[in-house]
């Protein structure tokens, strides 16, 4: 991953402090990482992204390099924190892309902020906790503060002994974040008035099935009928299924950068 930017820090939201890195230049793409990850979890898609515009990489509220707050962590929070943080960074909008957790929050901060919202990329994400698989959310409802320990022999720990302000505060993250993933949600009928252009990625072996993802871009009005020869029947959301991918991988595949951008240069 390319060196950040010297406007790379610590920005003072909300009354806690987001960590942030930016890489390249041009319109501005706000990135949002999974749970317990960084900006880092998306690998060489950050420069690939950076090729083409500005991308700030956030790291959400506990994670990565931002410290660890005595706040509950939710969705509906967190994406004030990005709303604010776009407009500390003296942005007038963003285009705003996450996956997963990240997800989570894009889809609160187009909900709650649109007038921050330029263009809006949801990667692994549903608009209810009931769209993951069984599987995917029986995890959830199985993981709590007693998982801090054993997490640390895995990868996500490892970057975040590098780049957390205080290494000891992993078990507030573990807990913060595990208590979040228990809460069930429906952002149906508040999904449904998005505004901004949106497009909608999973992998057709993801963490939520394909027929999750056609929804979501039925909700938005996508897939009602032929486009059209001239595509006056499209809207201007899009929807992208990639072969071969998980949930565990679609993060730093070529194809989801090489999909995005095709999506940001619409305009």
């Amino acid at each position: 991953m390319a060196t950040p930017t010297a406007t790379s820090g610590l920005a003072p939201v909300n009354g806690i402090e987001l960590g942030y890195q930016v890489f390249g230049a041009g319109a501005p793409l706000i990135l949002l990482h999974g749970g317990f990850g960084s900006v880092e979890m998306f690998g060489p898609n950050v420069d690939a992204l950076a090729a083409g515009r500005q991308v700030i990489g956030v790291d959400l509220q506990s994670h990565g390099r931002s410290p660890a707050v005595d706040r509950p962590m939710r969705f509906e929070t967190m994406a004030d924190d990005i709303a604010a943080l776009i407009r500390h960074l003296g942005l007038d909008k963003a285009d705003v892309m996450g996956f997963s957790l990240g997800g989570g929050v894009a889809l609160r901060t187009a909900i709650q902020h649109p007038d921050v919202v330029d263009r809006l990329v949801l990667v692994s994400t549903p608009f209810r906790r009931s769209g993951w698989y069984p599987e995917m959310t029986a995890g959830m409802d199985s993981m709590g503060p007693e998982i801090a320990e054993p997490f640390k022999q895995t990868p996500m720990y490892a970057d975040y002994q590098q780049i957390a302000p205080r290494v000891d505060d992993w078990p507030v993250l573990v807990t913060q974040l595990t208590e979040l993933l228990k809460i069930d949600y429906d952002w149906t009928e508040e999904t449904r008035a998005i505004s901004a252009p949106t497009l909608i990625v999973a992998g057709d072996a993801d963490g939520l099935p394909p027929r999750h993802a056609v929804e979501f871009f039925e909700l938005l009005g996508g897939g009602q009928r032929d486009a059209s020869w001239d595509r006056s029947g499209m809207t201007q959301h899009r929807l992208a299924i990639l072969p071969g991918v998980t949930h565990y991988d679609i993060n730093v595949v070529p194809a989801l950068a090489t999909t995005v951008a095709g999506f940001l240069d619409e305009r």
